[in-house]
């Protein structure tokens, strides 16, 4: 990961973010621009620019990204449904190249997404 990305200065605490859950693992906040009425991004503190870099040993990580998604989500009480979405590369909409996951939920969602 590069430490100059937004998230990267997050993590550091040199920007301000609305965080709603922190361990050893990972850091999750409110989206600036949110794109449903919870909007959630939740990253690794390990640097890990796209999902498709990600190695064997990272599986655990991973997985508990999302562990750490279905526990926001109850927090946030999206009891009816949310999304969970990882955009890989520029054809995937990534725009930040530090791993990332979007919790997203309040609202329906329609299908094919995009």
């Amino acid at each position: 990961m590069s430490t100059d990305t937004i998230f990267g200065k997050i993590l550091r605490k040199e920007i301000p973010a609305q965080i709603v859950f922190e361990d050893e693992q990972c850091l999750a906040f409110r989206d600036v621009n949110p794109q449903a009425p919870v909007h959630i991004l939740i990253i690794p503190k390990k640097p890990l620019p796209q999902i498709e870099q990600m190695s064997a040993q990272d599986e655990g990580l991973v997985g508990h990204l999302f562990f750490v998604a279905t526990e926001i989500a109850r927090r946030e009480g999206l009891g009816t449904g949310y999304r969970l979405l990882i955009n890989n590369g520029p054809d995937g909409g990534q725009t930040v190249y530090h791993l990332h996951l979007h919790l997203l939920g309040g609202r329906p969602f329609g299908w094919p997404p995009g």
